[in-house]
């Protein structure tokens, strides 16, 4: 189906309007971009919110100026009811006679019912509208539904010839200011940070998104299969401000579980592994408390790991204008001897000056 060029340019500002509630929507849901067109005048616009469809809001502002008009919708309108009604039966009431979606929500309860029930009601449907966008922009909720697990990214501070730390184990500050600003905004773009136990005992790290003003915080979930991290580190004292949740494996003694349940985190058992902790067991189990998108923020064990296990989505690397040479402690530790063809092959999504320091976002090619 081919689109004018208004459609693409609503469809648009619609996926641009669903990326500002990407972490802050809520469990196992999906961050959607709604706007409302009557004669080609914008009515009503709304993005996902905790406790809040976008067609609900779009539909909110529009007020009676949504009948006869057309909503672009960045995913399928749902059709089940839960803690709202159905969106698919909120536009139709509304008055709306056409609705152009992006991509069919993969959720079963869902799955192409939003818009047979439109099209029941006597609404128009056109779907694939920018369809390639939103897929990689639900790619989070799309993969919670489809595969059991979050989208992952793996971020990586380092030098310019792959150093994560000097010959001393130090790293503080690998990157400049504004290199750590963007890592703060990023852990607020994603539904948990995660760790590992080494970073945790060697940085002590709070994880939580700073100087940006944001009040909210993701999950911060850091692995430790015998748990022998105590809650006097930073993240077990700051346990009030922002949920933790440790993953954990059977080797973990019970009088360390019960410190951290006193001091109110929560334990995720999982498999083990040679490594220490099965990373797939441990996502999966992730995804059921309903995380769709997760940062992981580990050292050199942790991103070997990850990327051994192909569970990278996205790598984010922030590299420093600077050298410290065969000495110091590599951005990823050994991956026992991987070939390069068995390596996992990313393509180059973008690359930007970031103050001081060079960002580049790769993406897995599948």
């Amino acid at each position: 189906m081919s689109f004018a060029r208004d459609d693409l340019r609503w469809m648009k500002l619609a996926l641009d309007l669903g990326q500002r509630g990407v972490g802050n929507t809520g469990p196992h849901r999906p961050s959607v971009g709604c706007v409302i067109i009557r004669e080609g005048r914008l009515v009503g616009r709304g993005w996902t919110r905790t406790g809040a469809h976008a067609e609900f809001l779009a539909l909110e502002m529009a007020g009676t100026d949504s009948f006869g008009a057309t909503a672009y919708v960045s995913l399928e309108p749902c059709s089940h009811h839960g803690r709202t009604p159905p969106c698919a039966e909120l536009l139709a009431a509304a008055g709306i006679t056409e609705v152009v979606s992006a991509i069919e929500d993969p959720n079963p309860e869902v799955s192409g019912a939003g818009h047979r029930h439109l099209e029941s009601a006597g609404v128009k449907v056109r779907t694939g509208c920018m369809r390639d966008r939103a897929l990689h922009d639900h790619r989070g909720f799309f993969l919670s539904i489809l595969d059991n697990r979050p989208l992952v990214t793996l971020k990586l501070a380092q030098t310019l010839d792959g150093r994560l730390a000097d010959a001393t184990g130090a790293s503080k500050w690998m990157t400049g200011p504004a290199a750590r600003r963007r890592v703060h905004l990023m852990r607020a773009k994603h539904d948990a940070v995660l760790v590992g136990r080494g970073t945790v005992a060697a940085d002590d790290p709070m994880l939580t998104p700073r100087e940006l003003g944001i009040s909210r915080s993701p999950a911060r979930i850091f692995l430790d299969s015998k748990l022998k991290s105590h809650p006097t580190c930073k993240l077990g004292q700051s346990i009030a401000e922002a949920p933790v949740w440790i993953c954990h494996t059977h080797l973990a003694p019970e009088s360390s579980a019960d410190a951290w349940l006193k001091a109110g985190a929560a334990l995720i058992s999982c498999k083990n592994s040679p490594d220490g902790i099965d990373l797939r067991d441990a996502f999966e189990k992730i995804s059921k408390w309903g995380i769709v998108r997760v940062l992981c923020e580990g050292g050199a064990y942790l991103a070997a790991s990850l990327l051994k296990a192909d569970l990278v989505d996205d790598l984010v690397l922030f590299s420093a204008g600077f050298s410290l040479g065969a000495d110091a402690t590599p951005a990823i530790a050994e991956m026992n001897a991987l070939a390069i063809t068995d390596a996992t092959r990313f393509r180059l999504d973008r690359s930007e000056v970031i103050g001081r320091d060079l960002l580049h976002v790769w993406t897995r090619i599948r």
